[in-house]
């Protein structure tokens, strides 16, 4: 019996989530040029490509190396592009954008300088990320929502949003350099009693 062929399909998931980095450049430019209804609209055909590469991926075992690198990538190009263009037209206070920033700035520094000083380093999220990245993109979504036409959420509201986004990014931005300095310093002492 002769094996059977992949699928062509099977490079579904990362076309969707190259489509989803293309959509952070209009989404950017609409949020910038005030069009909210329209970056509502892009925002959740961003939302509904990432829900559908991974429904994909997972479903038909389409999962590749690729897939597990851009996929968060496009998550953090859309997430950053949101957050800058949200403060550049005073959305929300400045120290956020640079807060929100700066988390995943250190991340990825930590990230550098532990494969070039420790050893290989694998990019599981922890539970606290993922839950980061859930508020960041509720936070993102609700901001756009309220700077439409439809409807204004209150202001209180918004306020208690800004803050729970911002105390969830320091903490998993702090639960980051534990987890890696922790995972450092035992490597570290290990080679020295080898």
């Amino acid at each position: 019996m002769p094996p059977t062929r992949p699928s062509p399909l099977r490079h579904l998931p990362n076309a969707l989530t190259a489509l989803r980095m293309l959509l952070v450049i209009p989404l950017v430019w609409l949020i910038r040029d005030r069009r909210y209804d329209a970056a509502v609209i892009v925002a959740l055909i961003a939302g509904f490509t990432d829900a559908l590469d991974g429904w994909l991926a997972k479903h038909f075992d389409w999962q590749s190396w690729i897939g597990g690198i851009i996929d968060p990538i496009a998550d953090k190009l859309m997430l950053i592009g949101c957050f800058v263009s949200l403060g550049l037209v005073g959305a929300h206070p400045e120290w956020l954008t640079w807060l929100v920033v700066g988390r995943d700035v250190l991340i990825v520094a930590g990230a550098i300088a532990y494969h070039a000083f420790v050893g290989r380093i694998s990019g599981e999220p922890t539970l606290l990320s993922k839950i980061n990245t859930c508020v960041q993109i509720v936070y993102v979504l609700l901001q756009l929502v309220h700077l439409t036409t439809w409807f204004e959420l209150p202001p209180a509201a918004m306020t208690f949003a800004i803050y729970v986004t911002a105390a969830i990014t320091i903490v998993s931005g702090l639960q980051y350099v534990a987890i890696w300095s922790a995972k450092a310093l035992r490597i570290r002492a290990r080679e020295r009693t080898q």
